[in-house]
C-alpha cells in the first residue's frame, strides 16, 4: 500500500510549495491514475513517491510517505530504488549512456543488484518480448526513434520487477498502438500483484485501466474516485483535467435538453451509445 499524508515539498530557494498538504491512498495491487494541468505538480509528486524527493533533488519535504509499511524519508535511495520504480517523463533522460546496447541498458539495473548473469539474460529477454522490443536489442539506444526510448526506459523498469512502478507519462512519445499495448502490459502487471501509479493525460485509456483516479489542483489531491466518476465531474474543467470527447458531447446534449437526465454522462464510445440509445429525458 501507498500513503502519503500532509506532504508538503518546496523545490530549493523556492519561495513557494509545489504541493502543500496532499494526501493520497493506493491500495497494493491495483492501478492508480493521477490527473492534473501542466504544472500541476505531477512530475513533483512521482519523485516524491519513488524518493528522488528528496534523496536527490533535496528541497524542503514534511509529511510521510510510506510504501508498504515503510517510510521513504529513513530509506536510502539504494533502497528506494528496490520499492518504486520511476519511468520520467523524457526518455533521453533515462537512458544511463554506460552500456552501448538496448540489451547492455537493460541489464544494467540488474548487474548493480548482483542479479546472477543468467538470471539477467532471462530477464532482459522477458521484458524485451513483453514490450515488442527484441529487434533493437543489439541497437544503441541513442539511436532509437523517440518511441522505441520509452519503451526502452519502460523496459529497463520492468527487468527489475519492483513490488511498485510509478511512470510519469509514459505514453508521450508513442503511437497508439504503442499506447495501448504499454496500457495491457499494466494491467498484466496489476493481475501479477504490482502496485502501479500513472500520470497521464489520455483520459479514455486511464478510464479503462485504471481501478482508480486521483486529481491533483491547487497543490493537493482534490478529488479521487472511480474514473468514471471522477471524469464526468462538472469541475474537470475547473482542476485543468479537460474531459474527453464523449463527455463533451454528453453534456452539452443535456444542456439543451437532448440527453437523458437519470443516465451518467459518457466518458468512453461505449457508454456514449448507451447514452444516447436512449432513456428518460
Amino acid at each position: 500500500m501507498i500513503e502519503l499524508a500532509d506532504v508538503c515539498y518546496a523545490y530549493p530557494g523556492a519561495e513557494r510549495f509545489v504541493l502543500e498538504h496532499a494526501d493520497l491512498r493506493v491500495e497494493p495491487g491495483t492501478i492508480a491514475g493521477v490527473v492534473g494541468a501542466s504544472g500541476a505538480g505531477k512530475t513533483t509528486l512521482a519523485k516524491i513517491l519513488s524518493g528522488f524527493i528528496p534523496h536527490v533533488d533535496g528541497g524542503e519535504l514534511s509529511g510521510s510517505v510510506v510504501i508498504a509499511g515503510r517510510d521513504l524519508a529513513g530509506l536510502s535511495l539504494s533502497a528506494c530504488v528496490r520499492q518504486v520504480g520511476l519511468v520520467i517523463q523524457n526518455p533521453f533522460n533515462q537512458i544511463s549512456g554506460a552500456r552501448y546496447t538496448v540489451r547492455g541498458e537493460l541489464a544494467f539495473g540488474l548487474e548493480n543488484l548482483g542479479t546472477a548473469r543468467e538470471e539477467m539474460a532471462d530477464r532482459v529477454t522477458q521484458v524485451a518480448d513483453l514490450l515488442g522490443i527484441t529487434q533493437l536489442l543489439d541497437r544503441s539506444p541513442y539511436e532509437l526513434s523517440g518511441g522505441q526510448q520509452q519503451l526502452v526506459a519502460i523496459a529497463s523498469m520492468l527487468v527489475l520487477r519492483p513490488p511498485v512502478l510509478v511512470l510519469d507519462e509514459p505514453t508521450s512519445q508513442l503511437d497508439p498502438a504503442g499506447t495501448r499495448m504499454v496500457f495491457g502490459v499494466l494491467s498484466q502487471l496489476r493481475e501479477s500483484g504490482c502496485t502501479i501509479v500513472i500520470f497521464e493525460h489520455k483520459l479514455e485509456l486511464l478510464h479503462a485501466h485504471a481501478d482508480r483516479l486521483h486529481v491533483l489542483a491547487g497543490q493537493r489531491i482534490v478529488a479521487s474516485g472511480q474514473p468514471g466518476e471522477v471524469l464526468a465531474d462538472p469541475r474537470t474543467d475547473e482542476w485543468g483535467v479537460g474531459a474527453t470527447r464523449y463527455t463533451r458531447t454528453g453534456r452539452l446534449a443535456r444542456d439543451r435538453g437532448l440527453g437523458p437526465v437519470a443516465v451518467p454522462l459518457p466518458v468512453s464510445f461505449d457508454e456514449a451509445v448507451g447514452f444516447f440509445g436512449g432513456g428518460p429525458r
